[in-house]
């Protein structure tokens, strides 16, 4: 490959409160080798970013700034959703991405994402093989669904469950005041397509020194209205109140999504949002229960104001050893958490290939769901805990606001006349 090779890193898909800490580890990591790492280009919105040759010189940018990156929410570079298609079906992609790192010499491909951007880059990895142009391909973990396989938890998962933990607390304690003579069912909506572990957290909002009525529907389990709705009412009826957690992929017992808009993404995943409110008028209709719901949506993955410490050291080191990986020689594989043990929490980074990561989702164990499929297990509290703990505030203005950082994304210039439509 040559002594010195520059890099490319990208960020892919819904972004977290913590993917541009992996991006601070990938670039300190590389500027302190130097010597087989030359510059750090990022690709603007992703891997559109190599397609039509849209980089960003990182070199262009501060130590102070890109240290700043590891307290700041979001896609610093921009993301994408854009999954690359087999080598049949489109060979001009693939041999653009070759022309784009010959012309700007990079041997070294950094891919920050999930389970599609894990494909993307080991498809990358294996163009290297059959074009004869040697490109070391790294998976960064990303996703704040936590559905990656192998690794213990994904980068991005931990602040949102604890978001989403301390917002199921502190909005039941608002509707215990009022449910007297007001609100009685909270509903609150989060992400998580086929996957609960983010509806997971929300039962930790309750424990046993603060219980809380809380009811999950998760992606994993069926829903089942009349189970649901004598549940909700025995709860009210119990405490007063009561606040539900729901799943956006949920699903009725016929298979299909209960918040289904008939609309597809980029990957061809259906577009979900809205189960809450659908949720909530079944409350009403079989109840006749006062309510208030509410969709997480993107609050839930940018809070990097209460961010937690376990997530920003997991992103960070895995932005890390993706670089220290690709220096050791290593192609296709992804760095990821291995936990040593729950009390204390220990963990160590290890190591996945790609094949075993692609186009494979990790659900929820039936173990870590109550036997009767609306709350967690004393098992699934031992996993969650340690991903929640501490804080990593980021540093705050004097007006009260957190500080974060805007990079200059100083743009590369152009060396491939011709541009290349995505």
């Amino acid at each position: 490959m040559g002594k010195t090779k520059n890099a490319f890193y990208a960020q892919s898909g819904g972004v977290t409160a913590v993917i541009n800490a992996s991006a601070c580890g990938v670039i300190e990591t590389a500027r302190q080798h130097r010597e087989h790492i030359g510059k750090v280009f990022a690709g603007r919105n992703g891997i559109i970013g190599a397609l039509s040759e849209d980089l960003i010189d990182t070199g262009k940018e501060s130590k102070s700034a890109i240290a700043a990156l590891r307290t700041t929410p979001s896609g610093a570079f921009g993301s994408c959703r854009y999954k690359l298609k087999s080598l049949e079906e489109n060979r001009a992609e693939y041999q653009r991405l070759i022309d784009v790192f010959k012309a700007h010499n990079i041997g070294y491909f950094f891919y920050n994402g999930g389970g599609d951007s894990a494909d993307t880059c080991l498809k990358v990895s294996q163009l290297s093989r059959t074009a004869g142009y040697p490109i070391q391909a790294i998976h960064i973990p990303k996703t704040v669904d936590n559905d990656l396989p192998i690794t213990d938890n994904c980068p991005g998962f931990g602040s949102v469950a604890k978001y989403i933990a301390v917002s199921t607390r502190e909005a039941s304690f608002d509707v215990a005041s009022m449910a007297k003579t007001s609100t009685k069912v909270f509903i609150l909506e989060v992400m998580g397509r086929h996957a609960g572990w983010i509806a997971a957290a929300g039962g930790m909002a309750s424990d046993e020194n603060t219980p809380i009525p809380i009811v999950i529907l998760f992606p994993e389990v069926a829903f089942d209205r009349k189970r649901f709705m004598a549940l909700v009412d025995q709860k009210v009826k119990r405490f007063g109140y009561c606040s539900v957690v729901v799943s956006e992929g949920v699903r009725s017992s016929d298979g299909g999504f209960l918040a289904d808009q008939g609309l597809r993404d980029a990957f061809g995943h259906a577009q979900l949002g809205g189960v809450a409110p659908v949720v909530a008028a079944m409350v009403k209709e079989d109840l006749g229960l006062k309510y208030h719901w509410a969709v997480a949506d993107y609050l839930q993955r940018s809070a990097r104001h209460i961010a937690s410490a376990s997530d920003v050291a997991h992103a960070y080191a895995t932005g890390a050893a993706a670089v220290e990986m690709a220096l050791a020689g290593k192609n296709a594989v992804m760095p990821t958490i291995v936990r040593l043990s729950d009390k204390p929490y220990r963990w160590k980074v290890g190591e996945a290939s790609l094949k075993r990561v692609a186009n494979k989702e990790k659900m929820m164990p039936r173990s870590f769901i109550s036997s009767d499929g609306f709350g967690i297990t004393a098992r699934c509290r031992r996993y969650l805990e340690p991903l929640i703990r501490g804080q990593d505030y980021p540093p705050y203005h004097r007006n009260g606001l957190p500080k974060y950082v805007r990079l200059k994304n100083a743009t590369v210039r152009k060396k491939l006349a011709e541009s290349f439509e995505v």
